[in-house]
């Protein structure tokens, strides 16, 4: 890949695309091509052709995807599988249609069986059933995998396949409805830090960047805002919920939390995924990397400690209450990164530093009129 490369970058204004073209601009890639959604839908067939034999692209990054927490798979599941089929099979026919040199696709942890052998080798897929909270996701994932092996078989085309750990960054995804675990616990943790606070300015500016059920906060009073709050799991503990009454000494405010926090999670700055994707594509072809390769950390976290550490960096200092009663997804997915490590590659940004990173740029973000709050759920 040269410098004049034409590289188009499939979800280029979501959480990973992002940080790829981050990543490609500081290395001095300037002929990078990008298109939205509405500009481009990549569930449409004739869309995608159309665009890849009018541009023809050199390198694709295949980083766009509708992705999203427990939650948002368990609720949308149709969507989920369809429309990541669709984007995947559309992209990487294309790509092999119109003479793209490389390809790479990224993929999720979530592929592995349930209770695969820990941590997961590449080996472990399709040896167990999937976990059910996140099936119809991987599935669309796993089809993704193959589509770009037997394209490299048949074909001879160099699609790679990456599968990185659950990712986290500076453009993530903060909807309470949607997000993965990590972006959404130092949401809640923050409004319960302004709740308790009685800092309703600061509640006020998050909602309105980040709206919850689309209602309009200038029109609405601290009660309602407070009652909007609790609806999404961040509650006052008091039976007059007033700015008064939140500033009282006795007082606190509640998270309420999904599942036990027993499950184990591995969790991977993007900007390093992003280092690993150009790494590889500049690096091996298909053929020296297999099927697909797992990119991650090596290391996992309990969910209950995860949220003690982001209670700790956000400063949060109400209670945490943890629903039982919802799942908790997979016990444990932790990525063996052996095989990525071999090749030379290793990540750089460790947990702590990784989030405090993202809450300070998540503050900043209140205040920016420029920002808007960017999906990885876009092409």
């Amino acid at each position: 890949m040269h410098h004049n490369s034409k590289i188009y970058v499939a979800g280029h204004r979501g959480l990973v695309g992002s940080a790829i073209i981050l990543k490609l601009q500081d290395l001095g890639y300037k002929n990078i091509i990008v298109r939205t959604h509405k500009e481009l839908d990549l569930t449409r067939q004739s869309e995608v052709e159309s665009f890849f034999e009018e541009e023809k692209p050199e390198f694709v990054f295949l980083a766009a995807a509708k992705v999203g927490g427990i939650l948002a798979n368990n609720t949308y599941k149709a969507e989920f599988i369809y429309q990541n089929i669709m984007i995947a099979a559309n992209v990487i026919y294309a790509s092999y249609k119109y003479g793209v040199k490389k390809l790479l696709n990224l993929g999720s942890s979530c592929i592995y069986p349930k209770f695969a052998p820990q941590p997961m080798m590449e080996e472990h897929l399709l040896t167990g059933c999937l976990e059910p909270t996140n099936e119809p996701y991987a599935i669309a994932k796993i089809s993704a995998i193959k589509l770009c092996r037997y394209f490299n078989e048949q074909y001879g085309t160099n699609f790679i396949s990456v599968m990185p750990a659950n990712l986290y960054g500076l453009n993530d995804n903060f909807d309470l409805e949607t997000s993965h675990v990590l972006p959404a616990l130092i949401r809640k943790m923050h409004l319960g830090k302004c709740l308790l606070n009685g800092d309703f300015q600061s509640i006020r500016n998050d909602l309105q960047r980040r709206p919850i059920r689309d209602n309009d906060v200038n029109k609405m009073t601290d009660e309602e805002i407070i009652n909007l709050l609790s609806q999404s799991g961040i509650k006052s503990n008091y039976p007059k919920n007033s700015k008064q009454a939140l500033r009282n000494s006795k007082c606190t405010t509640i998270v309420d939390l999904w599942g036990s926090g027993i499950s184990y999670r591995e969790f991977l700055y993007v900007d390093n995924l992003a280092d690993a994707c150009v790494f590889l594509i500049q690096n091996y072809n298909a053929k020296d990397i297999g099927e697909f390769i797992n990119v991650g950390t090596g290391t996992d976290i309990q969910i209950k400690y995860l949220a003690d550490l982001i209670k700790e960096v956000v400063i949060y200092k109400g209670k945490i209450i943890w629903d039982t009663s919802k799942p908790d997804g997979m016990p444990k997915k932790l990525l063996n990164i052996s095989k990525i490590k071999a090749l030379g590659w290793k990540p750089q940004t460790c947990l702590e530093n990784g989030i405090r990173k993202v809450y300070t740029w998540y503050v900043k973000s209140l205040n920016n009129k420029s920002h808007t709050n960017k999906t990885h759920c876009c092409s």
